[in-house]
């Protein structure tokens, strides 16, 4: 295997010049630093509001965390349902699980509506369960999804082995309404959108300072009366919330296209995103020209400070993934590549405006494209209409100062690494907000009275 993301390589021989990065002293509206997921849907939301948008990325459109990400869209990302129900209980967890569906639905109208070549894929989640435990975890997450009112399919150890071609399981729930995409594409074709909308995109242009409401690159720099951070791995020097997140490091590969008598060896029936009930969870899918593309970590690497550029993490999944389908024994692995994925302490994202400087606004941690699809355009909304928005209360969800087991001051004891690895641990198997953080429960208690009272307005307009 060679060491190249495989989504870049889908754009050679693709007619899409770089933006040329800013060279000038410019003024706008409104400024938005980092052109991933969450970026391009906040610079979206600008899109005939008659507001100057300037969009600045360092690297290419989607050049970070989104175009190396494996492209599903599905509501779960680190945190199972079953989990976030723990967490809020069964009226915050349906409040939080809407928000990465919004984040599909948004991804997806723009896809279709504007036409986005992006290896779109129609595929059903499928959670599998290894082991003992894993069965457990998905009957856990059955009956969470069915108190919600879901629809969804469960699968025993015997049943489930007429939707995927192996032994390995030892369960299974599927559920609709998820999609692959080429992730990298899809922020291409979000460029050009942008760009046809008179939306100002500078790419290699990585802001260095901000004073006020100037934002510098090393040759420009642009004064703006709303900013809007939605950059991963943000330097301490940009914000005082750099230290909220850390990243999680993951690896991706790609396989040789596969023939379909394959393709049916793994997918009896359909064509599904897959991911295990494992720590540290391996999970793949089929690309459009029926590519196998696996992912997963190792407990030593995932928190790892520095970034791991090895193939050894890679050679292990890729080996234990045989190993549950031995019929693919022979299928080469051509490329492979690392992602750090930014992340907060709980595994949910944090969006806030500086109480300090209200004009600056940020989009941090998120996990899952969704996620940060929904996000960015919530910081956006927020920005300059905020008096109109009816879901000010995500704001209470995503706070930089919500409730963590660990704090961050005790980083000077056990290290960064330690304190977000402990926090995602216990957020993923532990926590109870709803219990232990009188806030959430003021915010659970007041979503319940508002969803009680009776709906007097035929429609709403955005």
């Amino acid at each position: 295997m060679i060491l190249q993301n495989w989504w870049f390589t889908t754009l050679l021989g693709m007619n899409e010049p770089i933006r040329p990065p800013l060279k000038r002293h410019i003024r706008a509206d409104v400024l938005i630093v980092g052109a991933g997921a969450a970026g391009l849907s906040a610079a979206n939301y600008f899109i005939g509001r008659g507001l100057k948008t300037v969009l600045l990325e360092k690297n290419i459109c989607g050049g970070s965390s989104s175009g190396k990400s494996a492209g599903f869209l599905t509501p779960d990302s680190e945190l199972e349902l079953s989990q976030l129900i723990r967490r809020f209980g069964i009226t915050g967890a349906k409040d939080l699980w809407s928000v990465p569906t919004k984040g599909i639905e948004m991804m997806k109208s723009n896809i279709h509506r504007y036409q986005i070549s992006c290896d779109f894929q129609i595929q059903d989640s499928l959670f599998l369960g290894i082991g003992k435990g894993g069965w457990r975890d998905i009957q856990e997450e059955m009956k969470s999804r069915k108190a919600l009112g879901f629809d969804q399919i469960l699968y025993n150890e015997t049943d489930i082995q007429s939707v995927i071609g192996s032994k390995g399981y030892s369960g299974g729930v599927r559920y609709k309404d998820t999609y692959g995409i080429d992730a990298l594409l899809y922020c291409q074709g979000m460029k050009k959108l942008l760009v046809r909308n008179d939306i100002d995109i500078y790419e290699s242009s990585e802001v260095i300072s901000v004073s006020d409401h100037c934002a510098r690159t090393h040759l420009g720099s642009v004064t703006a009366e709303q900013i809007i951070f939605c950059a991963d791995k943000i330097e301490p020097s940009l914000s005082r919330y750099a230290d909220n997140i850390y990243h999680a490091q993951t690896f991706l590969s790609i396989s040789e296209p596969l023939n379909e008598m394959m393709v049916k060896s793994i997918f009896p029936e359909d064509k599904f995103q897959c991911w295990d009930s494992t720590l540290v969870y391996s999970y793949f899918r089929l690309t459009g020209d029926n590519r196998i593309l696996l992912g997963g970590g190792s407990m030593l690497t995932t928190f790892s400070k520095n970034d791991v550029n090895s193939s050894k993490v890679i050679d292990m999944v890729i080996r234990n993934f045989k190993n549950t389908f031995p019929q693919l024994k022979g299928l080469r692995f051509i490329q492979y590549w690392p992602g750090r994925i930014d992340s907060t302490r709980d595994l949910l994202p944090t969006i806030l405006k500086d109480p300090a400087a209200p004009w600056l606004h940020f989009v941090l941690g998120c996990v899952g494209l969704p996620w940060a699809t929904f996000c960015g355009d919530f910081a956006a909304r927020h920005s300059v209409q905020t008096d109109q928005q009816d879901d000010h209360h995500y704001y209470e969800y995503f706070r930089a100062d919500r409730h963590f087991f660990v704090p961050l001051w005790m980083e000077k004891i056990i290290s960064k690494q330690l304190v977000f690895s402990i926090n995602n641990g216990w957020a993923k198997y532990y926590q109870r907000d709803a219990e232990n953080n009188k806030r959430t429960k003021e915010l659970l208690l007041t979503r319940k009275l508002n969803n009680s009272k009776p709906n007097t307005h035929s429609s709403r307009e955005c």
